[in-house]
């Protein structure tokens, strides 16, 4: 099940990412590591308060147990490479929940919202160097590989697009 954020849900996330496995792809450890989500969720809020699109908070639908984080969003990298001013897609997974299949059947609902009220004809992703499973997602999703980017804290991304006809 998918769900628009509430104002407390950076709790969650703040959890979720608490998880050494689940951080390791996203980039260096903030300081407080609660402000840092709630910053992040109010900038999501702000996607979908500008854009009309952001994230969704994913759930099972059995039990309710929370599952992360996933949708498209309005980015801004500042580094270019087609990462500016640009609906990126994204997906963060608790790792009990990695290998059900919740990220795919969660961002297929989400792409598919967006086609369907967003005139939106290419969607970006980034996805750091190792990330093979998040590849393998994005593969799946038809996103394709265009570029790479060494980011200031010396990791590799590699970018992806999809593109709609």
């Amino acid at each position: 099940m998918l769900r628009l954020p509430g104002h407390a849900d950076y709790l969650l996330l703040r959890d979720l990412v608490a998880d050494p496995l689940v951080h390791r792809f996203l980039g260096p450890r903030p300081n407080d590591p609660t402000t840092d989500m709630f910053s992040r969720s109010l900038r999501a809020a702000g996607s979908w308060q500008l854009y009309g699109y952001g994230l969704f908070l994913a759930f099972e639908r059995e039990g309710g147990r929370f599952v992360g984080q996933l949708g498209v969003f309005h980015s801004m990298r500042g580094f270019g490479k087609g990462m500016d001013d640009v609906v990126e897609a994204g997906w963060i997974v608790a790792r009990e929940h990695w290998g059900k299949g919740y990220a795919q059947e969660g961002m297929r609902a989400a792409l598919d919202w967006f086609g369907r009220t967003h005139d939106t004809k290419r969607i970006a992703c980034m996805i750091e160097r190792g990330n093979v499973a998040s590849v393998t997602l994005a593969q799946r999703l038809s996103f394709v590989r265009y570029d790479e980017h060494p980011l200031d804290d010396g990791a590799l991304v590699d970018l992806f697009e999809r593109i709609s006809r």
